[in-house]
């Protein structure tokens, strides 16, 4: 049973949007922090958004105002909401939760 599985990357045109999801199996979404990391190539990995279990957010400072981090109870599956999005955002998107990586989700960005 893998703990995290990510869906929802893809190929975008700069200005567009993407919503991914994580559902969490194993691990209580409502009851543990998650977040969303994303790791573009030559580049170390990144805190991108993340949630406590209590509900309190904080973003990176290059997506504030354009990522909304979320989370479906009932769904047991957080979400990242990406407007705006520019070829900057090109990364794996990775899920994180209590100490678990989901697979990673390509999202590409075309200018």
């Amino acid at each position: 049973q893998v703990p995290l599985v990510e869906s929802g990357g893809g190929l975008v045109e700069a200005g567009g949007s993407l919503t991914l999801s994580c559902t969490a199996s194993g691990i209580e979404v409502a009851l543990s922090p998650m977040a969303w990391y994303r790791q573009a190539p030559g580049k170390q990995r990144e805190l991108v958004a993340s949630m406590t279990s209590g509900g309190r957010i904080n973003y990176v400072d290059s997506v504030k105002g354009r990522f909304t981090i979320s989370r479906d109870i009932p769904k047991n599956t957080i979400y990242l909401q990406m407007n705006r999005l520019n070829p900057d955002d090109t990364a794996v998107y990775y899920c994180w939760g209590d100490a678990n990586w989901g697979q990673g989700t390509q999202v590409t960005v075309s200018s």
